[in-house]
């Protein structure tokens, strides 16, 4: 009866034919959809390249701050015997302490240039914007801006104020608000002069609200946006189950051909990067690191070798490859795919392998992350690894990135285990994935 009703249905029903025809049904007609939408977002999309302007700034700012904070205490002796310490710590506060100010200005740009607008205006008119909304400091030498607002712990007021003024920016120019000087002028000036008006309104609303504020005692924007916005996600980031959900959610996402981390990562990645840069001020002070879940503890730890966490994935198929009696496609995928692995790049593994909508490789991409996150996050929880303390760039190789996020041999330790244990997970499905690619090559020799 069962058979009859597959037959009827069209479907191959054995081996489990029914239940993964379904699971593609609904990869493709649910989850497929949603994740395309979110991924050509034009504010997702503004967010990610605005935020990707600040990314030397960002890994400027961390080599330095390794350099500072060797975990070797000779090393630190030396530094500042020599008076140097004090000016690498400068170096960091004028690197990673501008990714606010980098990103206020990246993403309205971004966003503007979306709508065919110019984005240069738009970028400069949100980072007055963002120093407008935020509290000066004033001293002997006159008033400041405060580095800590500059910096990560910014970057909620950042995101809102450029994705507002931008937003705003546009309806004035598409209604032709703005000041049209002829076309013998330069274009260079007619832009700056377009941006005048909606500048103008823009700004002094922004003002507005810093006065408001101010004026009946109640907390500057900065303050609010993180009590309203940041505090509801970092609930959710700041732990273990919400780490293990947007891992796999990374991975899903991946797994229908949209780039999970572009989707998913824009609505963390803000929080994580406060997160490593409330643990960077720590070390700087000399106090225990408040965050587990970072930046580099994502990047570094739970997608060793890129999203799905692959890099189990290319050594399996690089070691399979070595064998006499290996298929072709196995022995043509494994150089294309380790060597960009071992740099956390698996763009050649996803859409090579492939492992966008294969089914057979579903449950290690979406679950070994995961299992990488609970791991991290125990060892550094009872404090066997340390935390992480700086951000070694994405494409650092593990082990070495391992040491230098935590300034400990354990993270390079830590990293080692993970990627054996990632091995062994994805072991058994890579090899069954060689069984098909031989089925497929004999059954192409034999035609």
């Amino acid at each position: 009866m069962n058979a009859a009703f597959g037959l009827e249905q069209g479907i191959y029903c054995v081996d489990g034919g029914f239940l993964r025809m379904n699971l593609k049904n609904f990869m493709e007609e649910k989850l497929a959809p949603v994740a395309y939408k979110l991924a050509t977002n034009k504010i997702l999309l503004a967010v990610r390249n605005g935020l990707a302007m600040s990314m030397p700034l960002i890994m400027a700012g961390s080599l330095l701050m390794i350099i500072a904070s060797f975990p070797i205490q000779a090393w630190k002796d030396l530094l500042k015997d020599a008076g140097i310490v004090g000016y690498l710590w400068k170096g960091v506060d004028s690197s990673f302490g501008l990714v606010s100010l980098i990103a206020a200005f990246g993403v309205a740009m971004e966003y503007a240039k979306m709508h065919d607008i110019d984005g240069l205006s738009a970028g400069i008119i949100s980072v007055g914007s963002f120093i407008t909304l935020t509290p000066f400091v004033k001293g002997e030498a006159g008033a400041g801006v405060p580095t800590q607002f500059l910096g990560a712990s910014g970057l909620f007021v950042a995101l809102v104020v450029a994705l507002v003024s931008s937003r705003v920016y546009i309806w004035f120019i598409k209604r032709n608000i703005q000041i049209t000087l002829p076309e013998t002028v330069p274009p260079a000036v007619a832009r700056s002069f377009s941006g005048i008006i909606p500048g103008i309104v823009i700004i002094s609303g922004w003002l507005a609200i810093f006065a408001t504020l101010d004026a009946f005692g109640l907390p500057n924007m900065h303050i609010l946006i993180q009590q309203i916005l940041s505090k509801p996600v970092r609930l959710f980031t700041n732990n273990l189950l919400g780490t293990c959900v947007v891992a796999g959610l990374n991975g899903l996402f991946w797994f229908v051909g949209v780039h999970g981390a572009d989707t998913v990562h824009t609505f963390f990645g803000p929080t994580w990067l406060e997160n490593i840069n409330a643990n960077m001020e720590a070390v700087k002070a000399g106090l225990p690191l408040p965050h587990i879940v970072t930046n580099p503890f994502m990047m570094n730890f739970v997608y060793i070798g890129g999203g799905g966490a692959t890099l189990g994935l290319v050594i399996v198929l690089a070691i399979l490859a070595r064998r006499k009696n290996a298929s072709k496609q196995a022995k043509a995928l494994a150089p294309i795919t380790f060597t960009p692995g071992i740099f956390n790049i698996n763009e050649p593994t996803i859409f090579g392998v492939p492992v966008v909508l294969n089914f057979k490789l579903l449950i290690p991409f979406v679950f070994t992350p995961i299992v990488n996150a609970i791991i991290t996050y125990t060892t550094m929880a009872i404090g066997i690894v340390p935390r992480t303390c700086a951000m070694p760039t994405w494409t650092m190789p593990p082990i070495l990135s391992g040491f230098f996020a935590t300034g400990s041999i354990m993270g390079s330790i830590l990293q080692i285990v993970l990627i054996v244990i990632d091995i062994l997970i994805y072991a058994p499905f890579v090899m069954e994935l060689e069984k098909d690619y031989k089925k497929l090559e004999e059954a192409g020799e034999k035609e």
